[in-house]
């Protein structure tokens, strides 16, 4: 009988009409405010940040390590060869190609997303989809990989932006010490232009103050309220567009078509490794839909910020990746965490090419203002996912008390600011780009089964937005979205199955205790 309630408690599904009736009781409502130009500019602001700055230099080069290692090589690579890799291959001038395929597995992933979006105008996104269509073992599971995610990804991209105001500070000539402006823990060490040490591998004293601080501001402004937020995020978007436009018309003067051959210098495999690289900056959109209970009509703004979305970052990424690929050869940004700011320092001491000190001062301004936007967008959509997962009773309820003036999940935001900006100050943490690849990739595959499913039990419920060709593209999204994971290192694959298994055991222990669902008969 005990095992019965069990099953039954693991396999319970909210009710669509009780999820949207719950979050419009008062003491849990959150104020809505956001239409389809500020839904857009969210997702621009969450995709068009990190990556375009930063990750694209290790998926057009690689990785490099100094021996083979099972761990650090490609998944589907090992399986096809069953031999170990030094490192991972870029997809070189390639990238493009990339870019286009990971763009197509986002439309596919994109469209399931809209459907569910414009069905369910709830916080908290795969994680609510989940719970609405496939019970709340499930769901529990793919809340606690989207907190992965997202802080994962938050840390990644406020560390990034550190490294930009340190490249910023020395435009300018100034050189603040680095024990405030690097972290605490530095696997690879750290080096000056000359090669000289100025710290070893390990741990040496200081904190990245920059990253630190920079979370903990944008996080008042979440606290605040996510009109103010919005307002916020729409200016930063503007001026890193702008500044992108002018990086791509400056670059266009300085491209050497030499640099593009061979363009698939490691073939198919380069491609898809690149692809997987690069894919966690297209988590925006996911984060776009986290705000649908903050939208003034979910079923008509969810699918048009979703799609609009990929469509302007797909563009975007394609463009200065055929300039930065033409510009300086794609074997020179290996281990470059600012690809193009430093082609642009390379190239401004050239004959003629004086303007592109000051274009590298502007792209420069637009990434640290792309990195913000990534960070306030992460940050919102995981107070969310959280406030939504405490709604339901398996996070503590403190999680969900809404702020009595700006009626914003405060105490979620500020937990999620705290966990986020002291590991940021502390590591260096190039892995969580792949383990928030892997969890974004997960969270697609169970969306686009939730589209499957719904279709099936509710048929002939409302949908503002319906994915064409029936059930081809939600499993088409799910095919593809397994070949990018079987893109991803080994390592990656055993980190995101421990972190799957203290989320098990914390729900076991605790979640399914507090759940509505607990006592279940």
């Amino acid at each position: 009988m005990r095992r019965t309630a069990l099953l039954r408690q693991l396999g319970a599904r909210k009710s669509i009409d009780k999820l949207i009736h719950d979050s419009e009781e008062p003491e849990h409502a959150l104020k809505k405010t956001l239409g389809p130009w500020s839904l857009t500019a969210l997702g621009i602001g969450a995709v068009v940040g990190s990556g375009i700055f930063t990750v694209i230099g290790t998926a057009i080069s690689g990785e490099k390590f100094d021996t083979p290692s099972i761990a650090n090589t490609p998944l589907l690579h090992y399986i096809l060869t069953h031999t170990a890799l030094a490192g991972r291959p870029g997809a070189g001038p390639a990238i493009a190609l990339s870019l286009f395929l990971v763009a197509i597995v986002c439309a596919l992933t994109g469209l399931c997303y809209a459907e569910l979006a414009s069905m369910i105008p709830i916080a908290g996104s795969a994680y609510t989809y989940t719970y609405a269509t496939m019970g709340e073992l499930i769901a529990w599971i793919i809340g606690w990989d989207l907190i992965l995610e997202y802080a994962g990804s938050n840390m990644t991209v406020s560390v990034g932006f550190a490294a930009h105001v340190v490249d910023l500070l020395d435009w300018f000539g100034l050189h603040p010490s680095a024990a405030w402006i690097s972290p605490a823990y530095l696997p690879g060490g750290l080096q000056d232009l000359s090669g000289n040490w100025i710290y070893h591998p390990g741990w040496h004293f200081g904190f990245n103050i920059p990253a630190f601080l920079i979370v903990l501001a944008l996080t008042v402004i979440l606290v605040r309220g996510i009109r103010e937020s919005a307002d916020t995020n729409n200016a930063m978007v503007g001026i890193k567009l702008v500044a992108i436009l002018i990086f791509v018309f400056a670059a266009i003067g300085f491209i050497h078509p030499s640099n593009w051959h061979p363009f698939m210098p490691n073939g198919w495999s380069g491609v898809l490794t690149g692809g997987s690289i690069i894919f966690f900056t297209y988590i925006g959109f996911d984060s776009v839909s986290t705000a649908a209970e903050e939208c003034r009509n979910p079923r008509r703004d969810m699918p048009i910020g979703i799609i609009a979305t990929l469509i302007v970052c797909t563009l975007l990424y394609v463009a200065v990746a055929v300039c930065l690929t033409g510009l300086v050869p794609w074997q020179s940004m290996v281990d470059d965490g600012a690809p193009v700011v430093n082609a642009l320092k390379k190239l401004s001491g050239l004959p003629g090419a004086h303007m592109l000190h000051w274009v590298r001062l502007v792209v420069l301004f637009g990434a640290m203002m792309g990195m913000l936007s990534s960070i306030l967008v992460y940050q919102l959509g995981q107070s969310r996912v959280w406030f939504s997962m405490s709604r339901d009773g398996l996070l503590p309820k403190i999680f969900s008390n809404v702020h009595p003036i700006f009626r914003t999940p405060a105490f979620s935001t500020w937990v999620a600011g705290f966990v986020v900006a002291i590991p940021s100050g502390l590591f260096d943490i190039g892995t969580l780009a792949d383990l928030s690849n892997i969890g974004t990739l997960f969270a697609f595959v169970l969306v686009s089964i939730g589209v499957v499913v719904l279709r099936v039990r509710e048929p002939e419920r409302p949908r503002g937005f319906r994915v064409p060709f029936g059930p081809v593209i939600p499993l088409l999204s799910v095919f593809f979205c397994f070949v990018l994971m079987a893109g991803l290192p080994i390592i990656t694959w055993y980190r995101f199955i421990i972190w799957l298994v203290i989320g098990l055991v914390i729900y076991f222990l605790y979640s399914r205790h507090r759940s509505e669902f607990a006592g279940l008969k």
